[in-house]
């Protein structure tokens, strides 16, 4: 059990600081493929966040020349079976969705290539902030494998039509075109992107954690709604968040002109 424990903190490296716990993937020789003993790591690292109430903000990183390069089909192929492939993919649509519900903010931080899963997880962050020479792409069609799991986070990232494109055509995208098309918030020279996810993760990390609770879950849940019950649904969470202490502290600290002090 010790064993299996250092393998999985090899393969991912947890930091935390003032707030903000970085994930950082550390298979860098193969692009941070997603294998399955990766796809745990992960999927405990943010089980354990969920619960942790220090943890203002994450970013999710990855070591060496890429961000993620997908699942590990190496180990993939190796498993010709059907109910392997419907776990396997089951447990990765489990980690993105822990991603979304996760009652913190996540920031994919991307450099290199974020491919099929890996461009998953993108879409699936939060927030993402990438170099300007970071490239993506949805590319299981070149190997036969329709990108079927990512689709679902692409297709509620960027427009249908590009989505299917990238689906079907398996083309790289540009750290640029990813900005426009609304896949990425920033895209950012090689040597500020460290700067520019430490200023989001604190300005993040700075705001009321309360608030941020409340706004992130309320946020993804409205969006399946129909317009009038997202409005009833909006209003309720408002009227529960001006219950907290950290709003009635945040309003007397504008009235005053003064910097708040939150307390939750």
């Amino acid at each position: 059990m010790e064993q299996d424990n250092a393998l999985l903190e090899t393969i991912l490296i947890r930091e935390d600081r003032d707030g903000v716990t970085t994930l950082r993937m550390n298979r860098p020789l193969q692009f941070n493929a997603l294998s399955e003993a990766a796809l745990a790591a992960l999927q405990g690292a943010f089980d354990a966040i969920a619960i942790d109430a220090d943890v203002r903000c994450v970013v999710l990183a990855g070591a060496g020349k890429a961000f993620c390069a997908g699942h590990d089909l190496r180990e993939m192929s190796s498993h010709r079976n059907l109910d392997y492939y419907q776990a396997l993919f089951a447990r990765c649509a489990r980690l993105m969705i822990s991603i979304q519900e996760l009652p913190v903010p996540v920031i994919a931080r991307v450099q290199g290539i974020a491919t099929a899963a890996g461009c998953q997880l993108v879409a699936s962050c939060d927030l993402a902030i990438a170099e300007d020479t970071a490239r993506f792409a949805v590319s299981g069609i070149n190997v036969g494998l329709f990108c079927a799991t990512p689709a679902v986070a692409l297709s509620r990232n960027v427009s249908s039509k590009r989505a299917f494109d990238m689906l079907v055509s398996a083309r790289f995208i540009d750290a640029a075109t990813a900005v426009d098309w609304g896949l990425i918030n920033e895209a950012v020279a090689a040597g500020e992107l460290d700067a520019a996810v430490a200023r989001k993760a604190a300005t993040i990390a700075a705001k009321s954690p309360a608030a941020i609770r409340y706004g992130k879950s309320m946020f993804y849940r409205q969006r399946q709604m129909a317009l009038g019950d997202a409005y009833d649904y909006a209003s309720d969470i408002m009227a529960h968040n001006m219950m907290e202490e950290d709003a009635r502290e945040g309003v007397e600290a504008f009235l005053g002109k003064r910097q708040p002090v939150w307390t939750s």
